[in-house]
Order: C-alpha cells, then sequence, then structure tokens
C-alpha cells in the first residue's frame, strides 16, 4: 500500500493517471480509503474551461471534492474514530483563528484549503489523509454513494437555512441540477409545504417531480412569473432559493416573491453579475440571502438522510467506475441534458 493510483486533469478536457505515495496520516488526521466521489459542477467548469474566477489549474490537477470512504488508519491524537468507520468527508480545511472563522462563519474563511480548488488539489485518488475533525462517521444504513452527496446537499440546507425555510411555506427553486436538487429535498426535510421547480432542461424537471416537488415549471415554455401568481392566489411565495445563474431566475425571483419575501442566491452567473428590477424589490421590501457552500452542516445533513427524510441517492443518474474517471468527466460535462449527477464508485 505503499503506492496509490490518482486521476489528474492533464489539460482541458484531458484526463491521465499517475501513481503517487499513499500519504501518512499527521497526529490529528486519518488516512482514508476513498469510496465514492460526486461529479460536482465544479469539477467539470474545470476540466472544461481550466478555471473558476481566480482560481486556475495548474496540471497536472487532481479534481473531485464530495467524497466518503473508510477509515484505514489514525494519526496518534485520534480519538472519536477508528479503523473501519466509514466516513463522510467535509472538504474545506479553514485556519480557525481568522474572524471569520472565530465568529462560526468559518466557509467565509480567507485561507481555507479546498478540495479541488486551485491549488489544493481534490479526491480522485485511492486513499486522501484528512483532518479526522472533518470527518464525519456515517451510520449504519447510510451507503458510501449517500456519504458522497452530503456535500452538495448541506449547500441544500444551508441555503435553506438562510431562507429561514419552515412549516406551510410556499417556496420555489430555480434550476434542477444537483444544487437544485438538493435544495428541493432540503426544503421537504424541513416541512415547506409546497415546492415548485424550475428548469429549461425536461430531464431534470422529471427528477424534480420524482424527487417530490408540487408542480415543475419550464421557462422557455410557459411564463413561470403568471403561473406560480396564479398558483398562489397572487400572493406570490414565502420563499425562492436561486440555484441556476440565470438573469432571468435572478428577475423572476423577484416578481416571485411574496411581498415581505426572502430569495436567496445559491447559483453563480457566468458573467458574475445580474441586473435585477430593483425598484419591484424595495417596493416588495423583499430580503436577499446568498450562499457560500456551509458551515456546521454535516451533522444534520446526515441525521435528514439517515432518518429517511431526504432521499439523496435518488438524485444520482449515472453511475462509474474509478477507472472511468475520463468517461465519467467526458460525458457529464457533454450530456447535461441526460446526466444530472454522476458519481464515481471506486
Amino acid at each position: 500500500m505503499n503506492m496509490m493510483k490518482v486521476s489528474v486533469m492533464r489539460d482541458i478536457e484531458t484526463m491521465g493517471w499517475e501513481e503517487r505515495p499513499v500519504p501518512l496520516p499527521h497526529a490529528d488526521q486519518v488516512l482514508v480509503r476513498i469510496g465514492a466521489v460526486g461529479v460536482c459542477g465544479s469539477d467539470l467548469h474545470y476540466y472544461e474551461h481550466g478555471r473558476i474566477g481566480n482560481f486556475i489549474v495548474e496540471t497536472p490537477f487532481v479534481l473531485g471534492h464530495e467524497a466518503a470512504g473508510t477509515v484505514v488508519s489514525l494519526g496518534k491524537d485520534v480519538k472519536h474514530l477508528k479503523v473501519g468507520d466509514r466516513v463522510a468527508l467535509e472538504p474545506g480545511i479553514a485556519c480557525g483563528h481568522c474572524e471569520a472563522c472565530l465568529s462560526g462563519k468559518y466557509n467565509l474563511c480567507p485561507d481555507v484549503k479546498f478540495f479541488a480548488t486551485p491549488p489544493v488539489g481534490g479526491v480522485f485518488q485511492e486513499f486522501v489523509a484528512h483532518d479526522a475533525r472533518l470527518c464525519f462517521k456515517l451510520p449504519e444504513n447510510m451507503s458510501l454513494v449517500e456519504g458522497a452527496l452530503i456535500e452538495p446537499f448541506a449547500v441544500g440546507l444551508h441555503a435553506a437555512n438562510q431562507g429561514g425555510a419552515g412549516l406551510g411555506q410556499t417556496a420555489v427553486v430555480f434550476g434542477a441540477g444537483c444544487i437544485g436538487l438538493m435544495s428541493l429535498l432540503a426544503l421537504k426535510a424541513q416541512g415547506v409545504s409546497r415546492i415548485f421547480v424550475t428548469d429549461t432542461i425536461d430531464r431534470r424537471l422529471a427528477k424534480a417531480s420524482e424527487l417530490g416537488a408540487t408542480a415543475i415549471f419550464n421557462p422557455a415554455q410557459i411564463d413561470i412569473v403568471q403561473k406560480i401568481n396564479e398558483m398562489t392566489d397572487g400572493r406570490g411565495c414565502d420563499l425562492v432559493i436561486e440555484t441556476s445563474g440565470a438573469e432571468a431566475a435572478a428577475q423572476n425571483a423577484i416578481y416571485i416573491a411574496r411581498r415581505g419575501g426572502k430569495i436567496v442566491f445559491v447559483g453563480y452567473s457566468p458573467s458574475g453579475n445580474v441586473t435585477i428590477p430593483l425598484g419591484r424589490a424595495l417596493d416588495k421590501e423583499l430580503s436577499f440571502e446568498t450562499v457560500f457552500r456551509y458551515r456546521n452542516i454535516y451533522p444534520m445533513a446526515i441525521d435528514a438522510v439517515s432518518s429517511g427524510r431526504a432521499d439523496i441517492a435518488s438524485v444520482v443518474t449515472n453511475e462509474f467506475s474509478f477507472s472511468e474517471i475520463p468517461e465519467a468527466m467526458a460525458r457529464s460535462c457533454h450530456e447535461k441534458a441526460a446526466i444530472v449527477k454522476s458519481v464515481v464508485l471506486f
């Protein structure tokens, strides 16, 4: 077990393989044999474009950050885990001493080291040494696939929390990609009564319906503002979660939100900028919230899945083996209309 296989990005849309030494865990780390990794939209963006904003890939680079696996060895200071435990890995290591960390908002740490965010490599590899405090033990009734999906589900839960989701509300989720679907499941788990989902890709809308959306709408085919306002008797929605990054969705969100309602922005637009009807937002005294990853969510997310309140495994549409990572990346990149969520099984 001295060497391991590692899948590396060698160039734009080009994957390859390397052998590297198996890492040794530090005193406060565990060594994890990776069992499942989700293919995230950010992985695909790096694969297709080589960068996200100021984060630029220098090849060879290891992608993948949604991970779960089995503990195979422990650092000498680790007490709460044991060899054989199956764990979900929270991928961001914050500094622990900046203003954001000390206030409890460690997801906003400016010095966070996050898997598969340049220059920090990811987990498309057989083993990883990771901080034990960021390895969360999975209950017996949860699979490693579900463990890997805790990461995107944490984003959806954070969005629902930011929006104050709760019993009796009506909500709409813009975008039915992985994060939109995870937001749908988070809203359901927190008791939101009616949840509408919109997307322009029918395959994604079908998955949203399968996961329990009250109604699904394609904005390319109908006027969703008119339709949702009709379905809420002109009141609008208590909560809007925007995951698509589309400017039209951000604008529609303001017209769909009820007076005094809340909008949570999750999706990034391609340009990073959107124009919204601010006057209308002022007239309705809307509240805006935003999401950057998540914080203090993993235990809540694991409990929601373990207790049966969130069927996150059903989001997956395609599974690939570790040796098929090049195919998983290529197909997930070029078949977005058919593939909602891919997972790599080791």
